[in-house]
């Protein structure tokens, strides 16, 4: 791992456009080191419980990982000196065996949940729960992060309340969340938490983390800005381009509704581009879990118990089965959110042009489009559509069937 400058590495490279967040970090990281040496450590420098919140693309799993990977680096532990005399740099070097098993996901006492499905449920947090009061097996601390912690069940909420009310000396909670709003995280969390508030990190910055990956420049510069600073979108665009024609098929519908015709063909095309995606996604991960999964519980098998066997696993599959539709769902609905954000800054580009604003726009490549738009309708009609697309988000992530919610959104862009 090398730094962003071409200088020397850290795990906090990945962490674009924080600075007072690396600080913060840093500090932190630097105090648990010396927490294990047993040196003297400045009051409230580190804490059991993080919560990272900003919004999407902000870098709130980079940042908890990067903090789990700089409480176990080996770093942590030997803090050689450097030529002056001093301590040396920030634990978190990126390039020991700690840090990168953590990045890779495989360090032993880094557990992370990360949801495939709609929630994490109880059952899921009690055994996180149970494992993360043992002490280190390898590393130092003991550390759970929770990526996407806004979709605790209220049982599984209580069970990380419990744990982090009562912290094991050698256990570090990080959780992830896009704000402190008690509809994501309860209160009672939210507040035995230090909370690290990112932000969406400024364009150039993002263009740069591409250059870096070996994006060509004039990709990147446009990736960069047509994801309006979320990252891992920028990086989507700029190497897929089936992603690209699905953005460019989104934008333009806008220009398209002329017609209560036209937008229901285009909500059909919404829903149905969705469930293709996920589609992909799942078809060949689901067969080979189920393969595995009745190879595990023995199936194929001619001995005596063979029959026995075949009925228990009836419950297991069933189970998989459930997880693997709630996994195509989410899924299904990540697919649907990214078109109405793409959306949803097409209408903010036809409000930079109504107001006649230098701002550079999210998508300079259908001006036309947005200049037809935004001709048809003045400002108040804009905003309307751009409110009409949030809410469509909102609906769905409130389990409104996607047809449905849809339907009524591109009923409501239509143009005059």
């Amino acid at each position: 791992m090398t730094g962003a400058d071409g200088g020397a590495s850290s795990v906090f490279d990945d962490l674009i456009g924080q600075d007072a967040a690396i600080t913060e970090l840093s500090r932190a990281a630097r105090a648990a080191g010396d927490v294990v040496a047993g040196r003297p450590v400045q009051p409230g420098a580190m804490t059991h419980a993080w919560l990272f919140t900003g919004p999407p693309g902000s870098g709130r799993s980079v940042a908890a990982r990067a903090l789990a990977a700089a409480l176990q680096c080996d770093r942590a532990e030997s803090r050689l000196a450097d030529p002056a005399g001093g301590l040396a740099s920030t634990p978190g070097c990126g390039t020991c065996t700690s840090c990168r098993s953590v990045h890779a996901g495989t360090h032993p006492d880094v557990q992370s949940l990360i949801p495939e499905g709609l929630s994490i449920g109880v059952n899921e947090m009690r055994a996180v729960v149970a494992s993360s009061a043992r002490r280190p097996s390898l590393g130092r601390w003991q550390v759970v992060l929770i990526e996407d912690a806004d979709r605790l069940t209220e049982g599984a909420s209580n069970a990380v309340l419990k744990a982090i009310e009562e912290p094991a000396d050698r256990t570090v909670f990080l959780l992830c969340a896009p704000s402190t709003h008690p509809d994501d995280v309860i209160v009672t969390i939210r507040s035995r938490c230090r909370v690290v508030n990112l932000r969406i990190p400024p364009a150039d910055a993002v263009a740069a983390v591409l250059m870096r990956d070996g994006i060509e420049v004039a990709v990147a510069r446009w990736a960069a800005q047509a994801a309006q600073g979320h990252v891992g979108r920028a990086r989507r665009l700029a190497r897929d381009g089936q992603a690209r024609d699905r953005r460019s098929a989104v934008l333009a519908i806008p220009a398209q509704l002329t017609s209560m015709n036209a937008c229901f063909e285009a909500a059909d095309h919404l829903v149905k581009a969705a469930e293709a995606e996920a589609r992909a996604i799942t078809s060949e991960l689901d067969v080979s879990e189920t393969e595995q999964m009745k190879v595990a519980l023995g199936g194929g098998g001619t001995g005596k118990g063979a029959a026995g066997t075949a009925r228990g696993s009836a419950g297991a599959l069933k189970d998989l089965e459930r997880k693997q539709k709630s996994r195509a769902t989410r899924l299904q609905r990540d697919a649907l959110d990214r078109a109405l954000v793409d959306l949803a800054s097409f209408f903010r580009d036809v409000l930079l042009v109504q107001a006649g604003s230098p701002v550079a726009p999210a998508h300079p490549e259908v001006a036309r489009d947005v200049s037809t738009v935004a001709r048809s309708i003045d400002s108040a009609g804009a905003l309307q559509r751009l409110d009409e697309v949030l809410a469509c988000r909102e609906a769905i992530e409130l389990n409104v069937k996607p047809k449905f919610a849809v339907e009524a959104m591109t009923a409501s862009l239509r143009l005059p």
